[in-house]
């Protein structure tokens, strides 16, 4: 099936292993809050038990150094797409309150990016993430 929206998280290349899980997971989480179309449908297995839903299309994950998310986030602005973000600074804060503040103290230019999220018409994701490489 293709899809009319791509999902795309950009995860900076040169953080450790954890860091780059943990910002995956809180981008993804992110954007699931923000496009309720996201989710699935629940699973049930040949028991009939039965479990939560993923996210219904495919996630593409790419790998990007600082400059490319300052660049990607710049790309999505341009296009009036919101996109969801990680920075450094984050993982220090403890909980949702700190990271905000954390953010909101730190101008667009100078946010050190660590992670971008998107979910949008393919064709305007395919823009902003043109150059970029899929995480190995």
């Amino acid at each position: 099936m293709r899809y009319d929206t791509k999902v795309a998280i950009m995860v900076r290349e040169d953080l450790a292993p954890w860091q780059k899980l943990n910002v995956t997971a809180f981008l993804a989480g992110g954007l699931v809050g923000s496009h309720p179309e996201l989710p699935g449908e629940p699973y049930q297995d040949g028991s009939g038990r039965f479990y939560g839903p993923l996210v219904r299309q495919p996630i593409l994950i790419f790998a990007a150094s600082g400059e490319e998310l300052a660049r990607t986030l710049g790309r999505a602005r341009e296009r009036n797409l919101r996109a969801s973000i990680y920075t450094h600074d984050l993982f220090a804060t403890g909980n949702d309150a700190d990271n905000r503040a954390a953010v909101a103290r730190v101008p667009t230019d100078a946010l050190d990016l660590v992670g971008l999220a998107l979910h949008a018409d393919r064709r305007e994701v395919d823009k902003v993430t043109k150059g970029l490489r899929f995480h190995p």
